[in-house]
């Protein structure tokens, strides 16, 4: 891995939601931005989104090809499911 990928980091949040068949709570990953280590060890971040819950995972970035060479497959997300209309009808 060359210097800039050593010095990058993907920024995550964890969004737990409830399952529809009544079990627990089930936990959702969602990439929010980077971050990039600076030569003093501090880090700065860059992000595309806020978390709601305010708890950022800062982790070790991996490029999306290395991933799918470890056999990971991509993760869907889940689509919001939308309330029936009235006012269509």
């Amino acid at each position: 891995m060359d210097d800039q990928g050593k010095s990058m980091k993907a920024v995550w949040t964890m969004v737990e939601r409830p399952q529809q068949n009544g079990a627990g709570p089930k936990s959702y990953w969602t990439r929010v931005g980077v971050g990039f280590v600076n030569r003093d060890g501090s880090i700065t971040l860059r992000l595309d989104a806020l978390p709601v819950n305010g708890t950022l995972q800062v982790r070790e970035w991996e490029p999306q090809e290395r991933r799918q060479d470890l056999g990971e497959a991509p993760r869907p997300r889940p689509r919001p499911q939308q309330a029936p209309s009235d006012s269509l009808l």
